[in-house]
């Protein structure tokens, strides 16, 4: 799947508008001020990738988080994010970058963000290796990465993956498609792409990379989240990964 056509998915006005809505109207989903509350102090130096219109972002800043940088790399999308940070007046910081490219100097966040399932959005196995050696690379020694991820083993849409098996051992499967665990869908804001991974994926790349893995667990597991979370978002599975002293 090439990186340009997963972009113009959340370059598109409707997209940019749904995930400002959910800023505006959602927040902090339950199990991420939970969880993230518990892992960062107020004072760390914290960046989110894939912020989005800037929900988690604001949301942290609400609760006194006071050093958080939010990137994404469809300009919409920050453009948005300071919209609405400039509204509520909130001095937060929004910039464009890609995961892949980080130009931050070594060591220099003491937390990385990856929130809603946007690390499994950037196409290739090699690239999402990239991203996870990036974001090694700008955390202090002792820093946490905090993501998300869909569990394919847990999946609402085991039949449907079953018969992409089928379909990728029979050389069938959708032409766009790199890696088994991709899926496209057509929708009404255009083609949305995710890697839906095994548990065993991402520990295997994980500590390929140099983590050591703290914790992970599906949201089910870490808070009851009211209905118009769930109706936003499916279940996923939140990873804690740390990067070990030097």
């Amino acid at each position: 799947m090439k990186l340009e056509k997963v972009r113009q998915y959340f370059e598109n006005d409707l997209v940019v508008d749904h995930y400002a809505k959910a800023a505006t109207e959602l927040g902090l989903w339950l199990s991420e001020e939970r969880l993230l509350t518990k892992i960062f102090s107020m004072n760390d130096s914290i960046l989110e990738l894939g912020c989005g219109a800037g929900r988690v972002a604001l949301g942290l800043h609400e609760l006194g988080y006071n050093n958080i940088l939010g990137t994404d790399y469809a300009k919409p999308m920050v453009q948005r994010a300071r919209h609405l940070s400039k509204l509520l007046e909130y001095s937060l910081p929004f910039r464009v970058a890609d995961a892949t490219h980080l130009k931050f100097e070594a060591n220099i966040f003491n937390g990385v963000i990856f929130a809603f399932n946007g690390f499994m959005q950037i196409p290739k196995a090699t690239q999402r290796l990239r991203a996870l050696r990036e974001i090694y690379r700008v955390l202090r020694p002792h820093g946490w990465f905090v993501f998300t991820c869909h569990d394919r083993e847990l999946s609402a849409h085991r039949k449907f993956w079953v018969e992409e098996k089928r379909r990728w051992e029979g050389g069938k499967q959708h032409e766009e498609l790199d890696d088994f665990g991709d899926r496209v869908e057509d929708t009404d804001f255009g083609v949305h792409y995710m890697h839906v991974p095994k548990v065993s994926e991402i520990s295997e790349i994980l500590l390929e990379v140099g983590f050591r893995i703290e914790a992970h667990a599906m949201r089910s597991e870490l808070a009851k989240e009211p209905p118009e979370v769930l109706k936003f978002s499916d279940d996923c599975r939140f990873w804690v990964v740390q990067k070990p002293a030097e």
